[in-house]
């Protein structure tokens, strides 16, 4: 584990980016779920359910996005790293496509298909970049990390 990239935002250290980002990766796919669901059985309750979805998957992505912000700029071992980088530019990306996700659904609930469902599977395949760079990240590199020096 790298000394200097221990987080920096953390309750009792536990990093909150590694917390949050739970949230919307579920939500993200609990949405492409609402479309399938939608388009199987064309029952108005999907899109309800989709709205708030990736509504939610937007809310608790940028909560997670400010977060993990905060790292790559406070801890010189993560912001100096590539991969912290690539890691950040697939969840901006991500965050783009969720909040158009949502905004579609918001302003026109009749373009979940095949709109909606075409965002929400590059909201799918995003979630899966931006997260195989951040379990890298960690797993491999040790990146947000804290250790009891005791331990």
């Amino acid at each position: 584990m790298e000394r200097d990239a221990q987080s920096a935002v953390a309750v009792a250290g536990h990093p909150i980016h590694a917390m949050m980002v739970h949230f919307p990766i579920a939500l993200v796919f609990a949405t492409l779920g609402t479309d399938i669901f939608y388009w199987w059985t064309a029952d108005d309750f999907w899109v309800r359910a989709g709205v708030w979805s990736a509504g939610f998957a937007f809310c608790f992505g940028i909560a997670a996005g400010i977060a993990g912000t905060a790292e790559l700029i406070l801890v010189p071992g993560i912001r100096g790293r590539v991969g912290s980088w690539t890691h950040a530019i697939a969840a901006m990306a991500l965050l783009a496509i969720a909040g158009t996700n949502w905004g579609v659904r918001l302003t026109n609930p009749d373009a979940v298909l095949p709109f909606g469902l075409a965002l929400s599977l590059l909201a799918s395949v995003f979630t899966g970049l931006a997260g195989w760079h951040g379990g890298k990240l960690v797993f491999d590199h040790g990146i947000g990390i804290m250790v009891n020096p005791n331990e």
